[in-house]
């Protein structure tokens, strides 16, 4: 590769501006160079300069001379080198940049071909350990935090090498790269290795604390410039199709599937509407949405109604009509009504209140006026949506003050676009839908996002400036998808967390289950002590399971626990002295690995193998009993161990139909939990459930674990009415909203017509 001199550490070093790549390829990563340089320089900067403060206060705060005296030193040659290390680590930056396609080929050779050498072993200093595990524990760490961004960056960075995918390791922007190529850039400093520990973690702080941001920047770069711009990553939750039959259990171990998974068999699919699974909500599948003639059909047709269950009373004749305003004279109207709002009159909380103004108005300037058929019907059929959002609603006064704000531009959009209502992914009814949930029923108070406030509000004021515009609403929802899209990707990420603890007591509680087994089958038709017999039972058998855990049951060390259960049963049977000897010294040794202190583990030991000729005495084996009593078991808490579970009589035929819906049900699916008697629910994401242990975890919409459940009494609860499956097809708000105001509507056609001819003796 071409080189260039550098004057900073007097060797060659690689340029974008030499390198041999492609005209484009060359141009995306002097863009990316350029986007991080900009962003990292300032901060490095700041972060020298926090680093000084800091050396400053510890040579002040010092104990002694002698410290006091080498952070002086540290503080004196980080500002007599400090100049150099910024260009210095952005050189080592853009020499990585430059080098990403023979990088990517000099390692896919070296990984195909070399073989491990071991030609040097050497003892490593103390030192140069911990820095290497502070450096892998930074990394580490920011990875973690941006793992979808960096996968997806990596596709990109293998699309402009010309390779596979970069995987972190290999990113040149990657937080490993970039955390060692700044301890690489720090060596010509020659500060201590102790200071140049606390400048990484400076540097972790001040320089990578928005690492994640930076990452979503390059991809978004990326993006514009066309390379992979529809990449993306949704993890898809596929329903179980159907086989000609099921798997045997052993083949589907032998293709290493997922015991806890739910089988795909046809006859446990659910039946009906899918479940809901996404942690952000979409516009539902248009199912023959009404258009805007049907609804105005309908809105006469209540109309009538009305009119003849009223009394009818001899009225004189009535005036001429005033001409309707146009829809243009309508916004212009309205238009004002919204400048008044902005200098600070209180703003209108009603539809209806809205359109009485516009022709309050008109009459204050000597004119009287009425809306169109069309203008009215419009202002009725939003009126009648946010009624029933309103119901849907906790009682939040900020949502309700951003729903508020809304009803302006809504009609605003709704008077030029009559098909507003009808149209399923409109960007306005999106919004509608996102600040609406956020103060929405199945949200407690205290599980609300208090992040989320800020973008709503700032989304709800652009559409206000913009009075409604389609423009404006596309905008705001646009940035508030990106955020709620990066809310989702944490709350998937906590989620992951606490579903791997789950599988983890999963595993537990199999070795539990698999330990009491073998120490059944091991102690079966012998005859011990009742002391002797708890002992196994609690401190044993915790033994056992740590080695179940640990090596597997085919693993010697596993044979080896069995052996040992066999020759404390034989010991308490009369043995010999010879087949137990070093006994007390294994079994010791084995309870300390799972947490029992040395003289508890001694005086266990001795008393599995102390024989039915035991001369402890009575208060030794109490004392002892109380410890074994007061010690948490492995993997347990005593103050948050639940009690042991009630039998409950067997399921009837609703309540198995739902158990069997339940274990066919996709990981994500959406439940409602009903709270009270007056039907308020709550939502609950079902993010695993293991068939084996009947058990299923639930977390709320910002991925915190929230609640547990057994599969049957989640069937039961099913059953009573207590719990629901979210559909898909009613996910949203909104939708859920209009569709109830639309049954009530549709309840005024043909049907409200008879019923009202019949209240008035007339035939039909």
């Amino acid at each position: 590769m071409p080189a260039t001199f550098d004057p900073l550490n007097a060797s060659p070093r690689a340029t974008l501006a030499t390198a041999v790549l492609p005209r484009r390829v060359r141009r995306l990563l002097e863009q990316l160079y350029a986007l991080v340089s900009d962003e990292i320089a300032p901060q490095m900067e700041r972060m020298l300069a926090e680093f000084e403060q800091q050396l400053f206060r510890q040579a002040d705060q010092a104990r002694n001379p002698g410290l006091q005296s080498g952070y002086l030193e540290t503080l004196r040659l980080v500002r007599l080198r400090r100049s150099d290390l910024i260009p210095r680590y952005l050189s080592g930056l853009e020499a990585s940049l430059s080098g990403v396609r023979e990088a990517a080929v000099g390692m896919s050779r070296s990984a195909t071909t070399a073989a491990p050498e071991f030609r040097e072993l050497r003892l490593v200093d103390d030192s140069e350990v911990d820095e290497n595990t502070v450096l892998r524990s930074l990394s580490s760490r920011h990875e973690s935090r941006a793992g979808l961004g960096l996968m997806l960056l990596g596709q990109r960075f293998g699309v402009l090498a010309g390779m596979p995918a970069f995987d972190c390791e290999r990113l040149p922007v990657g937080p490993q790269r970039l955390i060692r190529g700044f301890a690489q850039a720090c060596q010509p400093l020659q500060i201590s290795p102790e200071s140049r520990l606390d400048l990484y973690r400076v540097f972790d702080q001040q320089v990578m604390l928005g690492y994640a941001a930076l990452v979503e920047s390059m991809n978004q770069l990326l993006v514009r410039e066309n390379v992979l711009p529809s990449l993306s990553f949704v993890p898809l939750r596929t329903r179980p199709q159907a086989q000609d039959k099921p798997a045997p259990a052993a083949e589907t171990a032998a293709r290493g599937a997922d015991p806890a998974q739910p089988a795909a068999d046809a006859d446990t699919r659910p039946a009906g509407p899918r479940p809901y699974t996404a942690w952000t909500t979409a516009p539902a599948a248009a199912d023959g949405a009404p258009d805007f003639a049907t609804l105005q059909r309908w809105l006469a047709d209540r109309r009538d109604l009305v009119d003849k269950l009223r009394p009818r009373t001899a009225q004189p004749d009535a005036p001429q009509p005033p001409a309707p305003l146009s829809t243009a004279e309508l916004v212009a109207g309205l238009e004002r009504l919204d400048e008044a709002a902005a200098r600070g009159a209180q703003p209108l909380r009603k539809i209806a209140d809205l359109r009485q103004a516009v022709l309050a108005q008109r009459r204050a300037a000597g004119a009287d006026a009425a809306l169109s058929r069309e203008d009215g019907d419009t202002f009725e059929l939003l009126g009648l949506l946010f009624d029933e959002i309103e119901q849907r609603l906790r009682g939040d006064a900020l949502i309700s003050s951003l729903l508020n704000r809304l009803q302006p531009p809504l009609l605003h959009a709704a008077l030029r676009d009559r098909s507003l209502l009808a149209a399923d992914g409109h960007p306005a009814l999106q919004l509608l839908n996102t600040v609406a949930e956020a103060g929405a029923r199945w949200t407690p108070n205290e599980e609300a996002d208090p992040q989320l406030h800020e973008p709503l509000r700032q989304a709800v004021e652009h559409v206000v400036e913009q009075r409604g515009s389609a423009q404006s609403f596309d905008s705001a929802n646009q940035r508030l998808q990106e955020h709620l899209h990066a809310q989702a990707r944490k709350a998937e990420v906590a989620e992951r967390r606490f579903v791997e603890a789950a599988r983890g007591k999963e595993k537990l509680e199999l070795a539990k289950r698999r330990a009491q087994q073998a120490l059944e089958q091991t102690v079966a038709g012998q005859r011990l002590p009742r002391f002797v017999q708890t002992l196994l039972n609690q401190a044993w058998t915790d033994v056992l399971t740590l080695t179940q855990l640990r090596h597997g049951e085919d693993s010697p060390a596993w044979q080896r626990q069995l052996q040992i259960t066999g020759q404390i049963v034989a010991a308490n049977q009369g043995a010999g002295s010879e087949a137990l000897r070093g006994l007390d010294g294994d079994i010791e040794h084995a309870l300390t690995l799972v947490g029992y202190h040395g003289d508890d583990a001694r005086a266990i030991a001795r008393q599995l193998t102390a024989g039915p000729v035991a001369n402890e005495d009575a208060a030794s084996r109490t004392e002892l009993a109380m410890k074994l009593r007061q010690r948490s078991r492995l993997g347990e808490d005593n103050a948050t161990a639940a009690a042991p579970r009630a039998p409950l009589p067997p399921r009837d035929e609703r309540e198995q139909a739902c158990f069997e819906r339940l274990r066919a049900l996709p990981f994500g699916t959406w439940f409602e939990f009903v709270q009270n008697q007056q039907g308020d629910a709550v939502r609950r994401r079902l993010s695993w459930f293991s068939p084996v242990t009947d058990n299923a975890l639930f977390v709320n919409q910002r991925g915190q674990r929230a609640a547990e459940h057994s599969l049957d009494t989640l069937a039961r609860m099913m059953a009573r009415g207590q719990a629901r499956v979210v559909e898909q097809e009613r996910s949203r708000l909104v939708d859920r909203a209009w569709h109830a105001a639309l049954d009530a509507l549709r309840g005024f056609g043909g049907r409200g017509r008879d019923e009202a001819a019949s209240a008035q003796g007339e035939p039909t």
